[in-house]
């Protein structure tokens, strides 16, 4: 935990973290000697000096970075690799220097970096607590206070006095996570910490982390964990080669990265996503186009100002939400089924398209995800520029009861070699197949409500979402079994 940067009376209403146009270059040198004749070419007189002489390239870690965070609000940074998150986190926890703009933070720091960091390897677990405690100025009393509730939610009992050089790196994270939210900070930092703990340990990190949000803490999470920023951050900062590709809502930042891998991913594997030849044809008729396929014009919500995550292959033109009857409709019966209606109008040629659908609760968990490829539909294996794509997607709402938002519907295609071949692959690698053409979500409400028919019973299941099976009762006699 680290003091407040310079200037934070200049931070107004609720923002207590404010990064203004933050940029970090480094000086890369191909030999170690361009070093010291970059050392001493400078260090001459300006008139020994008669040219300008470079012996290092500038790398520009970060580029003109700016974004707020609220008082109480969880934000996100994504990227991948070397995108400049890990930079970012230690120039706002005051570690490293920016080589030009301003942070201001207001109240105190503190941050979870780079395994190892704020630890002795030679102290002991205890001792490391206090050393903590004393560097951001709490008292030994201080300390004695918070050293069970420390020592209870790092829960590595008697590793607790041995040093931690000995410990795991899961016991390590433990105990380091456990110091920095029990020291009462305003602003936490994040990077990648939780990605070592087993789930029982997240579970417990991500409840802790609530209940710090709720008392007014700002934190800050860098994670490669692409469903933990949606469900956890508000708003997230998408970084790319140290440049801002993307602020705004956790939901969107992601679909865009996931955008700037594929395109990465397709480099790596050397696949060019080109067009089939114009002379194939489709070697299936388009699917399920009769008359009961396609609700009435007005079924259709407005999507003209929703924000559409593409890469210029397709255009999402039409998306309708109705029940059984065609109707449009967002309140159901727990157990109704909705009809999902989506069309999307090609912009290039594509071979084996595949839609989906994707339902979110309150708290931004996906509490349902499918697609073309896992219901096995019929689908073209190609389709060609300015074709319209219609998908029809029955799902039965067997959630609880509550409200739910379509957090990611969307159109993506993959090869017809790879749709032959999908049973084949693992997951994965699949995924990795797939070219992801338009994505969007809306934010109209779904609502599941009690059902008016209570057989079985009103509620059909507890919990997030109804499972498959069965329970059966027998009653055994304890004579059969000579039991007396």
């Amino acid at each position: 935990m680290i003091d407040a940067h310079k200037n934070s009376g200049l931070l107004q209403g609720d923002t207590i973290i404010c990064v203004k146009n933050i940029s970090k270059v480094y000086q890369l040198y191909a030999d170690p000697m361009d070093r010291l004749k970059q050392f001493i070419w400078q260090s001459l007189s300006p008139f020994l000096r008669w040219q300008e002489k470079e012996f290092c390239k500038d790398f520009w870690a970060l580029h003109n970075i700016s974004f707020e965070v609220s008082r109480g609000e969880a934000f996100g940074i994504i990227g991948r690799n070397g995108s400049g998150k890990s930079t970012l986190l230690q120039i706002i926890a005051g570690t490293l220097t920016p080589t030009a703009g301003e942070v201001y933070v207001r109240g105190s720091v503190n941050a979870l970096l780079e395994l190892g960091s704020g630890f002795n390897p030679e102290f002991t677990g205890r001792e490391n607590v206090y050393m903590n405690g004393a560097i951001v100025g709490f008292t030994a009393e201080q300390m004695d206070t918070r050293f069970d509730d420390i020592a209870a939610f790092a829960d590595i009992g008697e590793f607790i006095e041995q040093p931690v050089k000995t410990y795991s790196s899961g016991m390590f994270v433990r105990l380091a996570f456990a110091v920095q939210t029990c020291l009462d900070p305003d602003i936490l930092l994040i990077d990648e910490a939780l990605a070592v703990g087993d789930i029982f340990f997240r579970q417990k990190c991500y409840q802790r982390l609530e209940e710090l949000k709720n008392r007014g803490c700002a934190i800050i999470l860098v994670s490669h964990g692409m469903n933990e920023i949606e469900q956890f951050c508000k708003r997230t900062l998408l970084l790319d080669h140290g440049k801002p590709a993307f602020l705004g809502s956790a939901s969107e930042a992601v679909k865009h990265y996931y955008l700037i891998e594929q395109e990465h991913s397709l480099k790596q594997m050397h696949v060019v996503a080109a067009a089939p030849e114009q002379d194939e044809t489709l070697d299936s008729a388009p699917v399920g186009q009769d008359e009961h396929f396609w609700p009435p014009a007005d079924a259709f919500v407005d999507i003209a100002g929703i924000p559409q995550i593409s890469t210029g292959w397709a255009r999402c033109t039409a998306i309708a939400i109705c029940d059984i009857q065609g109707k449009a409709c967002f309140s159901f019966q727990q157990g109704e089924t909705a009809s999902f209606f989506y069309e999307f109008k090609l912009l290039h040629d594509i071979e084996v398209p595949v839609g989906g659908v994707v339902l979110q609760n309150q708290k931004g968990i996906n509490v349902h995800g499918k697609s073309t490829l896992e219901y096995g539909s019929d689908v073209p294996h190609m389709v060609k520029q300015g074709s319209r794509i219609r998908f029809r997607q029955d799902i039965a709402l067997e959630l609880e009861i509550g409200e739910y938002t379509v957090g990611e519907i969307g159109i993506a295609t993959v090869t017809k070699n790879d749709f032959q071949n999908r049973g084949a692959y693992v997951h994965d690698d699949l995924a990795k197949r797939q070219i992801r053409l338009c994505h969007l979500s809306l934010p109209y409400l779904i609502a599941v409500l009690f059902r008016r028919n209570g057989l079985p019973v009103q509620l059909l299941h507890h919990g997030i979402a109804n499972l498959p099976g069965a329970c059966t009762v027998n009653v055994v006699n304890n004579d059969e079994h000579g039991i007396s």
